[in-house]
């Protein structure tokens, strides 16, 4: 079994690619802090580099940017290859299956922020469109 489920802060912004058959990827790298806190009393991170396809490769790099908390669910995946100075150099990255944005939600195009009041406006149009009932004819 190959599972993995990390949170953490993305430490830059995510970059979007898309391959030569049209497919969107999405690479960021999330700081990922260790529980214990070292001799010197400092909480070290762990810095993975995380790999999303398709459609959530588009959200991620539409709402994520650097500083963004998710969490990130997947699988490991270790690969090697011979670099120019022929060395052989190995990658161990994160292939994500699902990416949840936690924390504070994103600013849509115009800077406004998704928020309760905005929701809260819409809502209350909503509830004025609706026909009264009359309560006599409720079944309880």
């Amino acid at each position: 079994m190959n599972k993995v489920i990390l949170i953490g802060n993305l430490s830059k912004d995510p970059e979007l690619a898309t391959t030569n058959g049209g497919v969107s990827v999405c690479r960021f790298t999330i700081a990922v802090q260790r529980r214990f806190q070292n001799a010197e009393g400092e909480r070290e991170a762990d810095f993975i580099n995380v790999v999303v396809w398709r459609g959530q490769a588009e959200n991620c790099h539409r709402f994520l940017k650097k500083g963004s908390k998710c969490a990130v669910v997947g699988r490991i995946q270790t690969s090697s290859y011979e670099a120019q100075d022929g060395t052989k150099r190995y990658v161990t990255e994160v292939i994500a299956d699902e990416v949840e944005f936690v924390g504070a939600r994103p600013k849509d195009e115009e800077g406004a922020s998704f928020n309760k009041e905005t929701s809260s406006a819409s809502s209350q149009k909503q509830v004025a469109e609706l026909e009264p009932i009359d309560d006599d004819s409720l079944p309880f």
